[in-house]
């Protein structure tokens, strides 16, 4: 099945609606179909930034090399997939260089309005987390705090490493143990994820998290572009209702516009179910 052919499975339960309202509404639709996430990522040099984005996301992703810590910039890079496209933004670490914190903090705060989800990067054997405290207290409005997913990377690192590719039990219990600090330092307002990009570890558990700290509008297009390993059944789950919720959103938000008359507002509450129905049905052809 085509996309012509998911958006007439859609338009052929607006039927009863005036032409012009009808669409709207697939506009409506068209700009949930076509929404670009724009995703934010930060840490440290070596957290493991370009690791991570290379392990998730399908196709070929170029980012800064750790030697442009120093960027006053956030470096913007985009990644498609067929006609899907994302953009990812490189955000510079705190706590390399006093002089440029605040510069940061003025770059954050730019930045923030602007972006899905901020993917903040801490390595698990960094102890030097003071700054990064005081930074996301001081800096990171309560506005946008929700936005921000702490992971805690390069977790086969974390002491006792033993080179054999897996992480032992007593490497698991001391992250456990740094799970819970980070909950104590940060109060963030999502769980704090683990990973190991080297040894293929916490990554599927991440990426649930991550769709699920996404607007409604992003996650769809955010499971375009993830590897097939990461499209589990969880996240296209999650990603479906939310594709069906921002669908009869954009019938509700239709609905309450002044200009339609009583008998055609009727008409739309009378279908937003179907038609809700329908495109959660059409979803995985869109996505």
């Amino acid at each position: 099945m085509h996309n012509s052919d998911n958006v007439q499975a859609i338009q052929q339960t607006l039927s009863a609606l005036p032409d012009w309202v009808s669409e709207r509404i697939l506009q409506h639709i068209n700009n949930l179909t076509n929404y670009e996430p724009v995703i934010g990522i930060m840490g440290k040099t070596g957290a493991g930034k370009s690791s991570l984005c290379n392990a998730l996301f399908a196709g070929e992703i170029s980012l800064v090399s750790d030697v442009v810590a120093c960027t006053r910039e956030a470096l913007r890079f985009r990644l498609q997939v067929g006609e899907r496209l994302m953009t990812i933004v490189d955000l510079p670490g705190v706590g390399e260089s006093n002089a440029r914190d605040a510069e940061y903090a003025a770059l954050y705060r730019e930045q923030l309005p602007r972006l899905d989800l901020v993917l903040w990067l801490i390595k698990a054997d960094d102890r030097a987390l003071a700054v990064d405290e005081h930074f996301y207290h001081q800096v990171i409005d309560e506005t946008y705090r929700h936005k921000v997913l702490f992971v805690i990377s390069q977790s086969d690192k974390t002491e006792p490493t033993s080179g054999s590719g897996q992480l032992s039990t007593e490497q698991k219990q001391n992250i456990s143990r740094k799970i819970c600090l980070l909950h104590e330092l940060f109060r963030p307002v999502h769980p704090v994820c683990a990973i190991s990009v080297r040894a293929k570890w916490g990554l599927r558990m991440m990426t649930e998290r991550m769709i699920k700290c996404l607007p409604r509008e992003a996650s769809s297009p955010m499971v375009a572009q993830l590897q097939h390993p990461f499209r589990t059944p969880t996240v296209q789950k999650k990603a479906r209702d939310d594709f069906g919720e921002t669908v009869g959103a954009a019938l509700d938000a239709v609905s309450a516009l002044p200009l339609i008359p009583a008998p055609v507002r009727a008409v739309i509450r009378a279908v937003r179910d179907t038609v809700v129905s329908v495109a959660r049905t059409v979803w995985n052809f869109f996505f």
